[in-house]
């Protein structure tokens, strides 16, 4: 950070006016407060603002389906067969993939259990899955049925990275050690590129390599990352990664999510999925004949034709990404969540402290605040002011700064009216 921060109203509007992408705020909808302003919402790690256009969209798919029936999947303005295809190659610049390797289906959860039917292969020699020991409880309990599901127990056959004593994070190296310690025993390491409660983003290339390098396949839950962190799944040689869309992504509460193949498993017939028919050859699938051939590359993990209406409200907020392109959003991401921490800092309270990792580079658009007394005292009062943010238990606050729609005074304001309510309790 090249900047000089200051604590100022005046600076954060100058910063505002300065900012290149401040007009993005006005094509979201911004949740009103009890005085009819714009709320400070800093809630979009999870869950996005509505973009303005997506009425626009859906309106769309549903005027089809209201005038053809059955014939918008051939004839609608943007033929249903084919509509999950209109995300395919912004899905693929948005994550750092090739078109071959993306495909946007299902429910994130759903695409973790079809990532593991195909990528973990235990064995009584290499059977472990590493994880981060505060994951997200749905990928804990993904990873444990999974184990089970093969006959092993996850006391022995899962491994939690933990922080060291007294951090509130992972270092980089303690992770690449314990790849080189247990990578012999190791089938999968599953890791969130940016981790939901602490905000730290993870070295995945690095942790790929350590990965590969032990044996192991090497997967990523990137809900917390997608449209968050540029990413290069690709040329990281990550093996798989899923993700959802409602967060970052601005898909919609329960939003449709997506997922990552890498490129050398696109005709693998010898990995066992899971199989559904439109993941069947598009040139014989109406054919309905009993074998299945998988669609070469991630088209081939489809299972259901998909969602037309959660696919246009996602088209809304994908085509804002990829008018932007990420290495804006990143650059303006920086500014703002350093500017929160600086505010923050100035600040200082004996009842707070900064998680999130202090290296603008080891985390995304988000700086968890641990509340050591009363911390959900704290957050009423927040919601009181307007202000729209995260509880995590047992003490965590997480503020999001989202480039796309948040401003410099969002951050400002929020810091005021923070420190008045912990000074308060």
């Amino acid at each position: 950070m090249k900047l000089s921060f200051q604590n100022s109203k005046s600076f954060a509007a100058e910063m505002d006016a300065q900012d290149s992408l401040a007009k993005y705020r006005e094509r979201f909808h911004i949740p009103k407060g009890k005085n009819g302003e714009d709320c400070i919402y800093l809630c979009g790690n999870s869950l996005g603002l509505q973009p303005k256009s997506v009425r626009a969209y859906v309106e769309q798919e549903l005027k089809d389906w209201e005038t053809l029936g059955v014939e918008g999947h051939f004839h609608a303005k943007y033929p249903w067969l084919p509509y999950h295809e209109l995300l395919t190659e912004q899905t693929a610049r948005l994550v750092g993939a090739k078109p071959i390797e993306v495909v946007v289906m299902n429910s994130l959860t759903v695409n973790l259990h079809l990532m593991m039917v195909s990528f973990y292969r235990p064995t009584p020699a290499r059977h472990k899955i590493i994880i981060e020991g505060d994951a997200f409880p749905s990928d804990q309990y993904a990873v444990k049925s999974q184990i089970k599901f093969h006959g092993f127990d996850p006391h022995n056959s899962l491994i939690e990275l933990l922080p060291r004593a007294d951090e509130a994070t992972i270092r980089a190296e303690d992770i690449e050690a314990l790849i080189k310690e247990e990578g012999s025993s190791v089938a999968l390491i599953l890791l969130g590129g940016v981790n939901y409660f602490t905000g730290q983003a993870f070295e995945m290339e690095k942790i790929a390599a350590a990965g590969h390098a032990a044996g192991c396949t090497v997967g990523f839950d990137l809900a917390h990352a997608v449209g968050n962190v540029p990413l290069r799944t690709h040329d990281w040689n990550v093996d798989f990664a899923v993700w959802c869309s409602y967060k970052y992504l601005n898909g919609g509460p329960g939003g449709i999510a997506g997922c990552f193949v890498h490129e050398r498993h696109a005709n693998d017939s010898s990995l066992p999925r899971f199989a559904g028919w439109w993941g069947h050859n598009k040139q014989t699938r109406f054919l309905m004949g009993p074998n299945f051939e998988a669609i070469p590359g991630a088209e081939g993990w489809q299972l259901s034709n998909p969602p037309i209406l959660p696919l246009a409200t996602l088209r809304a907020s994908m085509d804002i990404f990829d008018e932007l392109g990420m290495d804006k959003l990143r650059i303006k991401s920086e500014f703002l969540t350093g500017y929160l921490e600086f505010l923050l800092d100035h600040h200082t309270n004996e009842n707070f402290t900064i998680i999130t990792p202090r290296d603008h580079q080891q985390r995304g658009a988000q700086i968890s605040i641990r509340v050591k007394k009363n911390g959900k005292d704290v957050l009423k009062r927040l919601a009181a002011a307007d202000v729209i943010c995260d509880w995590r238990e047992p003490d965590v606050i997480r503020i999001a700064p989202v480039p796309l729609y948040n401003s410099f005074m969002d951050v400002h304001r929020f810091v005021e009216i923070f420190t008045k309510c912990v000074r308060e309790e």
